[in-house]
Formats: structure tokens, sequence, C-alpha cells
């Protein structure tokens, strides 16, 4: 599953070229990718036509765009990027894209020729040249259209209102996390991948914060201290803004930008996928362990397991 600095990268390369698009058709290729849109095909492709796209939001892993009444772009694109208006977001409906397990949001030129999972296709109502294609080789992911949360400023889908906010989130509360993080009487790798708690660290990045902060992961999250939750959130914040920094981490074709370009943090990885290669830190050995249908990469000497 891609993580919050894939989504993010993928959310950056939205807002720059189809936030303050207008619709001119929808086109949908497969009904599972809109099968979260429950009134179907039809209506989902009818609602959205005219609208305007709002600039892209994230939380966690969740993209959506938040859409508005259509009519002409406020301005004629510079350099052959979408045009950058912000209308005032007030039709209280928005567009969420979950991209499962191999959805990618692609912008590419309405003659390039359609790829081979192309699930759903939207035009826009501007010279500009750009459609944009929502491809899942899986189906896992898709596309729907919801009512926003009222008087919510980012305009957050009401589906999605139970999602915690993430750790690159301006306010996202230190404190409240570590409160929680010790009401919650569990493990710290459980905790982290709770989106309820935390939301946009998958499996990936957890180990490598874990990794970097010496915690196993069945670290008990009663006994953690405020400076011991703090430094933990340090390296997750580390880790997510080192790969942004090149794109995200890819490990095959599926993780890419809108621009069809893969993210290479895989190549910094201290833990996650190192299996019997040597700890950076202690030359040890990384393990792999079975955990909760996943796999667990640790450190044996630096992130030592906890007393039963």
């Amino acid at each position: 599953m891609p993580e919050l600095p894939e989504v993010e990268v993928v959310r950056r390369g939205l807002e720059r070229w189809v936030s303050g698009r207008t619709i001119a058709e929808v086109e949908v290729r497969h009904p599972r990718a809109i099968r979260r849109h429950t009134a179907g095909a039809a209506d989902f492709a009818a609602r959205l036509t005219g609208l305007r796209l709002g600039d892209a939001r994230r939380r966690g892993k969740y993209l959506w765009l938040p859409v508005t009444g259509g009519g002409p772009a406020a301005q004629t694109a510079a350099e052959g990027l979408a045009p950058r208006v912000t209308p005032s977001v007030t039709h209280g409906l928005a567009i969420l894209a979950h991209l499962g397990m191999s959805g990618q949001l692609l912008v590419q030129p309405q003659d390039a020729p359609d790829e081979k999972h192309l699930r759903i296709r939207i035009g826009f109502d501007d010279a500009l040249g750009t459609e944009l294609r929502f491809v899942d080789q899986r189906t896992f992911g898709g596309l729907s259209l919801h009512d926003t949360v009222p008087g919510d400023a980012d305009h957050l889908p009401d589906v999605i209102a139970h999602i915690a906010r993430d750790p690159l989130d301006d306010a996202f509360d230190d404190t409240a996390f570590h409160d929680a993080l010790r009401r919650r009487r569990t493990t710290i790798k459980r905790a982290l991948l709770d989106q309820t708690l935390i939301s946009g660290v998958g499996n990936i990045y957890a180990d490598e914060a874990l990794w970097r902060s010496k915690l196993h992961y069945e670290r008990p999250t009663a006994g953690f201290t405020r400076p011991r939750t703090a430094e933990l959130l340090g390296h997750v914040r580390d880790v997510m803004h080192a790969a942004l920094a090149v794109g995200g981490t890819s490990f095959d074709s599926l993780y890419v930008n809108v621009n069809g370009e893969s993210g290479y943090f895989d190549r910094s990885l201290d833990a996650y996928g190192r299996e019997d290669e040597p700890c950076r830190r202690c030359g040890t050995p990384i393990r792999r362990r079975p955990w909760m249908n996943r796999s667990s990469y640790f450190c044996p000497r630096c992130q030592r397991p906890p007393r039963a």
C-alpha cells in the first residue's frame, strides 16, 4: 500500500496540474472503480460535469478534491500548467480518491494511448490538452463523491471524518497523541498503524521510525514517557520528510506520481526489506518476523524485545 509520502507526492502533482480546472466530461470504464459511489457510474459522471476542482487535500493516505460550481477558468495557464485559481468551496462536495494497492492518478495528454488498466477518465473545459486518468491494475482503489463535514476548513469528506491527523499536519497534537498512546494499552507498531490514532504511517515507515528510535515493534505503549513519544514522532517525521524529498518509496512500477515517475527512497531504507543484511548501526543481521499478515524488520541488538 502507498503510505503518506507517496500520497503526498500525488497530492502535490494534482494541485499543480488539475486544481482550478473545470470538468467537461467523465468516463467510467470499470464499475469497481466507483463502487464506493453507491448511486452508480451515470450519477457520478453527471454530478461532476461542469464542476470546478478546488485545491487537492490529503489526510493520511486519503486524497480529495473539493468541488464548486463550474464556469470558465479565472485565468489562462502559464507555461502549460493548470489555471491557478482557488475558489471559495461552498458546494459541500468532494471527490475522494483511495489508491488501494495499485491505483494511480495520472495527468496525461488527451491523445496519449489508453493505459491497459484505465478505469476512469476526466476531461477538462480548457485548452491545456491534458486529462486526469485513474489507472488501477488490481481495482482495489477508486473514486467517489461525498458530502463534506459542515464547517470543516479542509472540506473533509464525511466518510473519513474518523481518520486522525497525520504527523506532518500543522494541527497534529503531539501531547494528545502521547496521552492516547498511554491510554490505548497496545504495542507501539499497532499504535502507529492505527489510523484513528495517527494517520499516514504504514508498515514501511513504522519499521524505519522504530529502527531509528531503537524500539522493538512489540514494546507496550503504556510505559512510554513524553520524551520517548516525542523522540519517536521526530523520527517518524524525519523518515517521511526524507522519503518526500525523493518522491516516496517505490518497490515496483505501481507507486508513481501524476507524471508516472517512481520514487526511490527504498535505496535509503535502514530496516524494511533488509533481512539478513547488516544493521547500519551495529552490524548485526536484520531480522524479519511475520506480524499481522505483514512482516516486521528489526535489529535484534539495537531493538531488543520487551520482557515478557
